[in-house]
């Protein structure tokens, strides 16, 4: 029996990006194409099969510890970006400011995905969800820079909306308006968790 299930919902690329040096400059670049490798993007800094630790696995692992790296591209929801424009006051929100790779429309509720969900596109090039993204505070100079006095709220309008971080499962290509359909796993949400996040 297989153990993801494919989904009838498909969503569309709108738009795809890739950051050449975060030491440079956290903003991506529009791209028509990416290609990908089992280590992620070809000329995306966030590539490599392994990353050092960063604080988002601090409880696991000392900061900088050598790691899989399941955070090869940032991939975001156009309808979340417009929700968090809109929370800064702004008529758009450049998906180049936050370094995206993948914007996506038409998948709802997109920064929740179970982790191991699968995005396929129409060549079969395959990222795996690892996780939801967390918003920090690296796109909000950017931001304010672009758009003069709305970068300071990035962090807090982002909260549950900055997507998800995802790895290449299958090499291939991602082309602008590719349609890209949802695959998830087929396993009910783990029962004990609120009894053991709470302590009881």
């Amino acid at each position: 029996m297989p153990a993801l299930l494919r989904t009838a919902i498909t969503g569309k690329i709108t738009w795809l990006g890739t950051v050449a040096r975060r030491a440079d400059a956290l903003a991506s670049a529009p791209r028509e194409v990416l290609e990908l490798r089992f280590s992620g993007a070809l000329g995306e800094d966030h590539a490599g099969l392994t990353r050092p630790s960063c604080s988002r696995v601090v409880s696991q692992y000392p900061r900088g510890t050598e790691i899989r790296n399941t955070r090869q591209l940032s991939v975001v929801a156009a309808e979340e970006l417009a929700a968090v424009a809109a929370a800064l006051g702004l008529g758009r929100l450049d998906p180049a400011w936050i370094g995206a790779s993948v914007v996506i429309e038409g998948i709802p509720d997109f920064s929740h995905l179970p982790p191991s969900s699968r995005l396929q596109g129409e060549n079969g090039a395959t990222l795996t969800v690892d996780m939801q993204n967390r918003p920090c505070h690296l796109p909000a100079p950017v931001i304010e820079a672009a758009r003069p006095g709305h970068g300071k709220g990035f962090k807090a309008a982002a909260r549950g909306l900055r997507g998800v971080t995802a790895w290449v499962e299958r090499e291939g290509s991602l082309r602008l308006g590719e349609a890209i359909t949802l695959h998830i796993p087929d396993q009910r949400p783990w029962a004990p968790l609120a009894e053991h996040l709470s302590g009881a």
